[in-house]
């Protein structure tokens, strides 16, 4: 057993001397010392990670809160007809726009015009009675005062001249009557707005009991959106309200990429709905354009406060309430904040950032703490991107312009890997051409030279 115990000594002295010559020759680069997460870890001798960033500065942010709402009109109204009757005419098209006052339909008028003219026909006879009946009693009254005549008639006779004058009266209240209804035949708009889809016809019998009317009006212009928010924001609603204060609600489509509009409170309910623990607002929209329809779901954003002077970053910089800082050295350092609320794309924060500092905003899923990373401006790289396409695209369109009508026919009959083949023979006899040599067999006879930029798409 000796022999093994001379062996583990012999082990043991080894593994010190390898200890001793890795201590003398020193130790790996930082860049090849693994990391705890997996990969390498970027050391100052690493190599530079491009990246976005994004600038720390302060700005005033909006307290927004997210609602989704419904659009309704500023006021409705179903236009039904006044009188019973044919309908004549339809002076409106579905979808107008209409001003109040404004003729829509005629209804027959023939029979309320002989009814007034009838009306009117009583009343002439009523005031003919009424006139010899006041003569008659200026005459009993001059010979009453000549003592000729007894005073009873005279009382007689003026008791049938306020008789007349009450006939005369009623018939003139019956004229304006007949008048009225006979002014209902035409039918107007009794506000301004769109209108929808008619509900009746021409030729049909209309009455002033059916239930759809003729054509609704929607007042649209401005609009109204309710919407509901969570009650702990009642307070400081009131409170804004109460001194005056204007509250901004903006409208966002269904993607929430667009602004359809922007407006203001104008009410705020009486009552909060105890099942959903939240109050409805009204907001109102000027709607110059028409765009927005009642009824229409919309995103709703109501400001309820304003932070002001805010250090804000960009969104997509936070990362587990953490932000990678940009030192000057080139390197970047891990920095813990407190996110506040968001605006758009930029959030409030708290933390030890500097102003006029820069965040990372792309490729920090790359970074560790103290890595070196270069910055690249992602809008030059985009606009770079789109010249070249752009000049890709002109040079197709040179190529294209120079073929013979007889290839670019073919052309469109080919399919897309054949389109390619085709492409390249027609470069493949260009450079024949420019170098002297004969073509290649089977090419497209009579092939215009084409740019070999352009060919190759």
């Amino acid at each position: 057993m000796r022999w093994w115990a001379a062996l583990a000594v012999l082990a043991l002295a080894a593994g010190g001397a390898g200890v001793w010559w890795w201590q003398q020759r020193g130790a790996p680069p930082a860049a090849s010392v693994p990391a705890k997460g997996g990969g390498p870890r970027l050391g100052p001798g690493g190599a530079a990670q491009p990246v976005s960033v994004g600038v720390v500065r302060r700005q005033d942010m909006r307290v927004l809160v997210g609602a989704i709402g419904t659009l309704n009109a500023r006021a409705t109204a179903v236009v039904r007809t006044k009188v019973s009757g044919e309908l004549q005419a339809l002076r409106f098209k579905e979808g107008d726009e209409v001003r109040a006052g404004q003729v829509l339909a005629e209804i027959d008028p023939r029979s309320y015009q002989a009814q007034l003219a009838q009306v009117q026909g009583n009343l002439a006879r009523d005031q003919a009675l009424l006139k010899n009946a006041r003569l008659d009693l200026q005459r009993y009254q001059e010979l009453q005062a000549l003592d000729s005549i007894a005073r009873q008639q005279v009382d007689t006779q003026a008791a049938l001249v306020r008789q007349y004058e009450g006939a005369v009266a009623a018939g003139q209240a019956q004229v304006d009557a007949a008048r009225l209804q006979l002014g209902y035949t035409r039918v107007t708009a009794p506000i301004s707005g769109r209108l929808g889809l008619r509900a009746a016809d021409r030729g049909n019998v209309v009455n002033p009991g059916d239930a759809n009317g003729i054509v609704t009006i929607t007042q649209v212009r401005p609009i109204d959106a309710v919407f509901a928010v969570p009650e702990v924001h009642l307070a400081a609603l009131r409170a804004r309200l109460a001194q005056g204060a204007e509250l901004p609600v903006e409208l966002w489509d269904r993607e929430l990429r667009q602004v359809l509009a922007r407006g203001r409170v104008a009410a705020l309910d009486n009552a909060i709905d105890t099942s959903t623990g939240s109050i409805r607002v009204k907001a109102s929209f000027a709607n110059e354009d028409g765009s927005l329809y009642p009824n229409q779901f919309v995103n709703v954003r109501l400001q309820v406060n304003l932070l002001e002077n805010a250090l804000t970053v960009p969104a997509t910089a936070v990362q587990n309430n953490y932000v990678y800082l940009v030192q000057e050295d080139g390197t970047v350092t891990q920095r813990r904040i407190r996110v506040g609320v968001a605006d758009g794309d930029r959030v409030s924060v708290q933390g030890d950032l500097p102003e006029g500092a820069q965040v990372v905003t792309d490729g920090m899923d790359r970074l560790r703490e103290g890595a070196r990373v270069v910055v690249i401006d992602a809008q030059a790289a985009a606009a770079k991107t789109d010249q070249a396409a752009q000049e890709a695209s002109a040079r197709r369109a040179e190529f294209l312009k120079k073929l013979t009508p007889e290839q670019r026919e073919r052309l469109a009959a080919l399919s897309p890997e054949e389109r390619k083949a085709f492409i390249r023979r027609l470069r493949a006899q260009q450079e024949a051409a420019q170098g002297g040599g004969t073509a290649p067999a089977g090419g497209a006879s009579g092939a215009a030279p084409a740019p070999a930029a352009a060919a190759s798409r």
